[in-house]
């Protein structure tokens, strides 16, 4: 990305935190094969310190939205130790295939990883790790027979790949995702519809937590009209 390319993808800006709206489709930072990284760009996003923001957590590279970077090092610490905490409340919106009877709920199944050749897929397991889900249906549709449910995921834990193995494991899986879905890039369906839509950040003891909201990536727009979504507000751009 060129610098105000990157810049105009900035949510939220002060002396700590960054909050940038991650593209899908680009990993957040190099693999152990390299190549093109989301992070590649923050050097534009210094803003007068010496240094370039770095990532405070991670987001699946076909997931888009609200990307927390830190500023400096005591911003990372402090970061890092909130995301430990579970204190960095975080919202997602997905389109899923099918979607769950009820309207509200929580899934608690743990996870582990699928096996030690498959990287970071990662399967139910219940000698794995415990997760947790809250969930909300905020609207369906149905679309050339195909049911689908517009959906609010909100982790409690933070395992890799838990809003996507959660869902299939339920049998609603997110549409578009090729490794634990039925369809998705390269299979010739839709890109994954997964977007973390918020996140609530609370760095200071004596402010207001940091609330920001990412908007709906363009290719999500068309099945969360279908679903009742009526588009983004008016909003100020960031201080």
């Amino acid at each position: 990305m060129t610098p105000e390319e990157i810049n105009a993808r900035l949510l939220y800006r002060d002396g700590l935190v960054l909050v940038v709206d991650k593209p899908p489709g680009i990993a957040v930072h190099k693999g152990p094969k390299g190549g093109p990284s989301f992070e590649d760009d923050f050097d534009a996003l210094r803003f007068g310190l010496p240094r370039s923001p770095s990532l405070a957590h991670r987001l699946d590279r076909d997931t888009s939205g609200c990307l927390v970077l830190g500023r400096h090092r005591k911003a990372l610490e402090k970061l890092g130790l909130l995301f430990k905490q579970g204190k960095i409340s975080k919202t997602y919106w997905a389109i899923v295939e099918s979607g769950p009877e009820d309207e509200a709920g929580t899934i608690d199944l743990p996870l582990g990883k699928l096996d030690t050749n498959r990287g970071w897929w990662m399967k139910v397991d219940p000698a794995g790790l415990p997760s947790t889900t809250l969930y909300r249906v905020l609207g369906r549709a149905e679309i050339d027979g195909a049911k689908l449910a517009w959906m609010e995921f909100q982790p409690l834990t933070g395992r890799t790949h838990q809003l996507r193995v959660h869902s299939s494991a339920l049998g609603w899986p997110i549409l578009g995702d090729p490794i634990y879905g039925s369809s998705g890039p390269c299979g010739g369906g839709p890109p994954l519809h997964l977007h973390a839509r918020g996140v609530k950040i609370p760095i200071s003891n004596n402010k207001p937590a940091i609330e920001v909201t990412a908007p709906v990536p363009p290719h999500m727009e068309e099945r969360l009209r279908a679903c009742g979504w009526t588009g983004e507000p008016e909003t100020d751009p960031p201080a």
